[in-house]
């Protein structure tokens, strides 16, 4: 797959399907890589033009000094963008995948024929917990933290039924390079759009995982009710529902994006 020259660094990012339908552009979570993805790929790229991409400092991407913000992922995501020369995508991002489409959503609705935010908030977490995350990772590196961060990502049953695919998953998390994790633990730990969300105006799904403890469904139901006109799934997963309930996400999505 091949590498964008952005203004900071150079983006791994891959394109499939049809070459004239409309760009999905799929955002990941914090600690994977664009493989997170791969369950909805198939089905995707039947319609549409699937664009994935590793963000800053993640998966084959470069790793520019940190710390990062979201305005900093979102405006990656827009240099992505006018590399390709692609006008306008369907956003698709989960967790702080999902805080970059909030960010897009209030400051560059232009670029936006949709928006799909997925188990992802207007501010997730605490201070005190994300600077934990930051200090357990600069001291022993990524694979120190990743067995806690998948008991929060897949449910108990998920995990004890689908190994291969959570040692694929952790894996991701693994070897997700430390500085552009801790970078992007800072991104999310500052962002705060709860009295900017409601300025959305681009036509919006937003997804929940009713066992997601990382982005309580509540909170996505509560952005859902900011965002005028939004529509709101709900599905029987934990934070990664786009893997655990991934047939469910995936006709979701396509529900949404041909309406």
């Amino acid at each position: 797959m091949p590498l964008a020259n952005l203004k900071q660094f150079r983006m791994h990012y891959g394109m499939t399907g049809p070459a004239d339908a409309p760009v999905v552009m799929l955002s990941n979570s914090l600690g994977t890589n664009l493989a997170m993805w791969d369950a909805q790929v198939p089905e995707l790229s039947q319609k549409f033009r699937l664009l994935r991409y590793d963000k800053r400092g993640h998966g084959q991407s470069e790793v520019p000094a940190g710390p990062y913000t979201v305005e900093m992922l979102g405006q990656d995501v827009l240099g992505l963008l006018d590399f390709l020369r692609i006008e306008t995508v369907h956003f698709c991002g989960l967790s702080i995948g999902g805080q970059t489409g909030i960010w897009l959503g209030v400051n560059a609705p232009q670029r936006l024929q949709s928006l799909t935010l997925s188990n992802t908030a207007a501010q997730i977490g605490t201070l005190e917990v994300w600077n934990e995350r930051i200090d357990a990772v600069r001291e022993n590196g990524t694979a120190s933290v990743a067995g806690a961060v998948m008991e929060r990502w897949l449910t108990s049953d998920f995990r004890a039924n689908h190994s291969a695919e959570v040692r694929r998953i952790q894996q991701m998390l693994e070897t997700t390079n430390p500085e552009g994790y801790v970078g992007c633990c800072s991104a999310v730990r500052d962002f705060d759009y709860r009295d900017k969300v409601a300025a959305i105006t681009t036509r919006t799904l937003v997804i929940t995982g009713s066992q997601d403890q990382s982005t309580p469904a509540a909170d996505g139901r509560w952005m859902a009710n900011q965002i005028s006109g939004s529509r709101h799934i709900d599905l029987r997963a934990a934070h990664l529902s786009n893997i655990e309930a991934a047939r469910p996400f995936t006709e979701g999505l396509v529900q949404f994006l041909a309406a």
